[in-house]
């Protein structure tokens, strides 16, 4: 009854646990480590789909941002923006889009892509309930000038079909767009959080300086 009820009232595989722990019966959903090797199909597929993203960025991360995978494009963007990614080490794609010294001194429309996307992580902890993704969403509100931002931000359309975001770093700029999708039919509390977020160019030069990137050396 209580598993009907949490399919009924849409929760995660999450919060169906959390309401079975309520009512006094064990969890029935796992939540494997990534890195578990009973993932490993679901790894080589999302590496599959971020190396057909190529040229253009592509990212695999969990409910909280944290980076899980990267492809090429991915690695190349932020090599150029902020200096190449240290082996090893944890990336937060929250932190680094809303501190105020990673991603922000190139991102030009940084006002408007802050303001949607505290906003998506708000509403994140809302509905998770967990003082983890509490911590992000204090965290992320916490930088310098995020509150004001957002309070200040206007609710008029852009007038663009998306809200881009325009990097800008010397003289190149790049414009692009992002997809986030999930997987399908996830029976693990890991893979029902992932999100694989892939980027697109807005404009041919975008295109141009990514297939640039990709493309092989030749010698001088």
């Amino acid at each position: 009854m209580v598993q009907r009820l949490a399919l009924a009232l849409g929760l995660s595989l999450r919060q169906s646990n959390e309401l079975l722990l309520a009512a006094g019966f064990a969890p029935v959903w796992t939540e494997s480590a990534f890195d578990a090797q009973s993932l490993a199909p679901i790894r080589a597929g999302l590496e599959f789909m971020l190396t057909q993203q190529e040229p253009y960025p592509g990212v695999v991360v969990d409910r909280r941002w944290n980076l899980m995978q990267a492809n090429k494009g991915a690695v190349a963007m932020v090599a150029f923006l902020v200096g190449p990614l240290v082996p090893g080490e944890a990336v937060n794609l929250a932190d680094a889009l809303v501190a105020p010294n990673v991603l922000r001194p190139h991102l030009k429309n940084w006002t408007e892509v802050v303001g949607y996307f505290v906003r998506s992580v708000e509403a994140d902890a809302a509905a998770d309930g967990t003082t983890e993704t509490a911590a992000l969403r204090d965290r992320l509100l916490g930088y310098p000038d995020v509150r004001e931002t957002i309070a200040g931000a206007s609710s008029q359309a852009s007038g663009t079909p998306v809200l881009a975001m325009h990097f800008e770093k010397g003289k190149t700029a790049l414009k692009l767009f992002t997809t986030i999708a999930t997987l399908g039919t996830p029976q693990d509390i890991t893979l029902q959080e992932l999100r694989i977020e892939c980027f697109f160019p807005m404009d041919a030069k975008t295109k141009q300086i990514f297939e640039a990137w990709a493309s092989p050396r030749k010698d001088a």
